[in-house]
């Protein structure tokens, strides 16, 4: 990965100050005043601040002993972990020289004392200046929990970064490679110039650090200012902290006049997501319930081994709301595409497999013309599905970078699975074209030569089925990542079987629903196959909508148990949008009920019926709007294991009301707009 986006200066080489235990460069003052050479400005590798010239003692690294191994059991020396030389350059700037910190390939990480920080938000104004932030983003914020009653009122103040983390889920899950972990400080550092804006990093980072500027498309983070450390500096964030509560350095390593080294604190999620390295130290005593300043309905609890919990604040009450305007929301085209892609993929499976399994009703359908037109169907849908992804992209034109992953991103794998579908379903349309009679004859009559002797004694059925296989083969494998995108740690409203049970009955449902329409048309002449088919169909139908209910009574109960990130965003569906919901629940019963009377009357109601016709058409509607709020609902609800923000910065709660108000129109707000 290039670094050359990163903000550095020269490095010179390093040597050992024995009188306060840093190590300082020979010419610090020199390196640090250097100047911007002509046309780095344009290169984008100039600072846009003045570099101070000189640093205070506690400004540098120390001089430390380190242990062979984190409390994790890895490794703190990463060069015998690395395929890379230790003394490669970072390139920062384009800059070749290597920097001499006898401890540049050792994992480096914050250390956070909760006891000293007095929330002054100097890390953060360092940070936003080092990196030349606009005011709607941060790479390190701070924000508070707070508890007790009067007079003995206390709040905790954490400020928040980067963890640079030794197993790091957004490197895993950027489908773009955008991310690397480096040896060098065991930096995870991550290059906008290769997002394209996806976002999905931001889902699966328990810590909020990586930062999606909807402004630029692209998502950006902490950088651990390597630049700074190759020349023997702290991080800029922590040269700032006026309260001393800040500090860096190798892994483990306890800082000086500090008597703890814990890994979790009040507010911070569950270190085992991701084995961040970051370090606390908070002895004060607090109170047994800390409460967060921001919207989210998340309190934390302490629990007997004196460890605190999430447990869900019922901030709003138990009033239900429909609130259907606040569905809208820029994961639009992501409702849109999962829906798009399931309903494909159910289409094209469900007459495919049933005439694999010798279903004598889609054998007809498979001999029929009305075939070639299902699965152009399919393509569509697929393409129209791919097509709204895209748009959520930042970087919509590099989409083709979403397949640089597939070795660990399950959102790389679920585009090449969709990517192949649709490879599969246009080689089973390019093998109908002879057999089909509609085209053969509008051929003839456009040409004047009777075309059909051409395909006569040409058997194509072999591999209509085999590129048909392969198609169905890829779908499901597609869907199958589909489900692993939301099976996120970070995120528990997703992180359930329900979303998986959501996605295939949604692809059962709705592609019965499509395909229906062609089947039920290609069979019209025969009553005895039509009442066949309708019985199939209809008990597809009726299987989909189950699946999905099942699901949604076993993620109501699940979450109604938890004291998670996952209850309150159930919370928040049961009240905020709890009529909406409800709404949703009571009509998906309704089509399981009505749907199942229609099959048991099935030999006396045939298709070419009114009333038949009317009830199917009513259920697919209404289905079709069920499945539209479930999906919108899915999006809207979910609230990650972030960390708390401020009463007006990182706070949902706020940035509405600005934009309600209008003061989201002033930059200076810090109020992102929603879209990009």
């Amino acid at each position: 990965m290039s670094t050359s986006t990163l903000d550095g200066v020269a490095k010179p080489a390093l040597s050992q100050t024995e009188d306060v235990g840093v190590y300082r460069p020979d010419n610090a003052k020199t390196a640090l005043s250097d100047k911007p050479k002509a046309g780095q400005e344009q290169l984008g590798r100039s600072n846009h601040w003045e570099i101070r010239t000189e640093e205070q003692a506690y400004a540098y690294l120390p001089k430390t002993e380190s242990e062979i191994e984190n409390r994790y059991g890895k490794r703190i020396d990463l060069v015998e972990l690395s395929d890379k030389p230790a003394g490669r350059s970072l390139f920062i700037n384009d800059n070749p020289e290597v920097g001499s910190n006898p401890d540049r390939n050792k994992q480096h990480g914050f250390f956070f004392t909760a006891d000293n920080c007095i929330g002054c938000h100097a890390c953060e104004s360092a940070c936003s200046e080092k990196n030349d932030n606009p005011a709607h983003l941060a790479f390190r914020s701070v924000g508070y929990v707070e508890g007790g009653s009067y007079p003995d009122y206390k709040r905790m103040n954490i400020s928040m970064a980067c963890n640079h983390c030794d197993d790091p889920v957004c490197l895993k899950g950027c489908p773009t490679r955008a991310y690397t972990k480096h040896a060098e400080y065991g930096a995870v550092l991550q290059d906008p110039e290769t997002c394209f804006g996806c976002g999905y990093c931001t889902w699966v980072c328990p810590y909020n650090a990586p930062q999606l500027d909807p402004v630029q498309g692209r998502v950006s983070k902490c950088n651990m200012c390597v630049d700074r450390l190759e020349v023997g500096l702290k991080p800029a964030c922590v040269s700032a902290c006026v309260g001393n509560a800040l500090d860096f350095g190798v892994i483990e390593n306890t800082p000086d006049n500090r008597e703890q080294c814990k890994t979790s604190i009040p507010g911070f999620p569950s270190p085992e997501i991701t084995h961040p390295n970051i370090r606390f130290q908070q002895t004060k005593s607090m109170p047994e319930e800390m409460t967060r300043t921001d919207s989210m309905p998340v309190k934390y609890h302490r629990d007997e081994s004196g460890q605190y919990q999430p447990v869900v604040d019922q901030k709003e009450g138990k009033q239900t709301h429909w609130n259907l305007s606040k569905l809208n929301s820029r994961e639009n085209p992501l409702v849109l595409f999962t829906l798009l892609a399931q309903a494909a993929l159910g289409t094209f499976m469900i007459p495919f497999v049933g005439s694999l399994f010798g279903i004598e009703v889609f054998e007809q359908f498979f001999a029929s013309d009305l075939l070639l037109v299902l699965v152009v169907l399919a393509i569509v849908m697929t393409s129209l599905g791919l097509f709204m992804s895209v748009t959520h992209l930042g970087k919509p034109f590099r989409f083709y970078r979403g397949f640089n992953n597939l070795r660990y991103s399950p959102m790389s794998r679920e585009g090449f699975g969709l990517a192949t579908f649709s490879a599969g379903l246009g080689a089973t349309a390019l093998l109908l074209l002879p057999s089909n009679s509609w085209l053969t004859s509008m051929l003839t009559h456009l040409t004047g030569f009777d075309v059909l002797p051409l395909f006569s004694g040409i058997s194509l059925t072999p591999w209509v089925y085999g590129a048909g296989l392969f198609a169905t083969v890829s779908g499901l494998a597609g869907l199958y990542y589909m489900n692993q995108c939301y099976q996120i740690k970070a995120r528990p409203f997703w992180n359930h079987w329900q979303t998986a049970t959501s996605f295939a009955g949604n692809s059962l449902s709705l592609g019965a629903m499509v395909s229906s329409a062609l089947i039920l048309t290609a069979l019209g002449a025969s009553d005895a196959l039509t009442s066949s088919a309708q019985q199939v169909l209809m008990s597809v139908f009726i299987i989909g909508l189950s699946i999905e209910a099942v699901g949604l009574i076993g993620h109501n109960n699940t979450l109604n148990r938890s004291e998670n990130e996952g209850g309150a965003a159930h919370y928040v569906q049961c009240t905020t949008f709890g009529k909406t919901y409800l709404m949703r629940n009571y009509l998906l019963g309704f089509n399981i009920i009505v749907a199942c009377g229609l099959l048991a009357y099935a030999k006396v109601l045939t298709v070419s019926e009114p009333v038949f016709i009317a009830a199917w058409i009513g259920l697919n509607v209404i289905n079709v709007f069920t499945a539209l709020i479930g999906r919108a609902l899915f999006y809207n609800l979910v609230i990650p294991t972030t960390m708390p923000g401020a009463f007006f910065w990182k706070n949902k709660g706020f940035e509405q009301h600005a934009r309600d108000i209008g003061l989201a129109d002033n930059p200076a707000c810090g109020v992102a707009p929603l879209g990009h």
